[in-house]
């Protein structure tokens, strides 16, 4: 469950005005979710005697086999994670010192179905797994990218210095660009980093 977990995206998701970012894999053995408000990352991982136990205790009404309570999870949690949740289904969530439970209510076969996931703080080696080292990857990858693109408009800016020296001239002014000042462009773009940090 955990190694299909590390293919899914991260998603924003809200609950009673709170945002948090999650993530989560269902499938017919159980599913394990991965939820983070990024000053904290909560997890559960349940397997089908968990979710079998679980659903007895929660909806005593209903009387279905664990496979069709996953499915229904499944049903109920990627839409949510997808940006578009089921309207008739509601989400709340509960923080505490030692985790986070996330209470769901919806239906299933015309009948009320209720679900609680019983969140706790995610170890050190799974946070570092599925946010610190994709994080940085994608930090370092952005950077090369900066540095390649900011490479490529220094020539272009070369470039056509050249055609001018060598009497080009535009046909359209509107299309003139100022040549790019690379210290100039990192000091806005920091400043504009921090303003909407703050």
């Amino acid at each position: 469950l955990e190694s299909n977990l590390l293919t899914q995206p991260w998603t924003s998701v809200c609950f009673d005005e709170s945002t948090f970012v999650a993530k989560a894999c269902f499938r017919d053995t159980g599913y394990i979710l991965l939820i983070s408000d990024l000053s904290s990352v909560w997890y559960e991982s349940a397997d089908v005697e968990v979710v079998g136990q679980r659903s007895k205790e929660l909806n005593k009404r209903l009387m279905v086999h664990v496979s069709s309570f996953l499915h229904r999870l499944r049903n109920l949690m990627c839409p949510l994670l997808a940006g578009r949740p089921d309207t008739a289904t509601s989400f709340s969530c509960h923080r505490a010192a030692d985790g986070l439970s996330l209470h769901v209510k919806s239906e299933l076969s015309g009948l009320p179905f209720y679900w609680d996931f019983h969140c706790c703080p995610a170890p050190v080696e799974m946070v570092s797994r599925h946010l610190v080292r994709p994080l940085i990857r994608m930090s370092l990858a952005l950077q090369y990218q900066v540095q390649e693109l900011t490479s490529l408009l220094l020539q272009k800016d070369a470039e056509i210095k050249d055609y001018r020296e060598s009497g080009a001239a535009l046909s359209r002014d509107r299309l003139r660009t100022e040549p790019f000042q690379e210290g100039m462009f990192q000091e806005n773009f920091m400043a504009e980093v921090r303003s909407g940090a703050g």
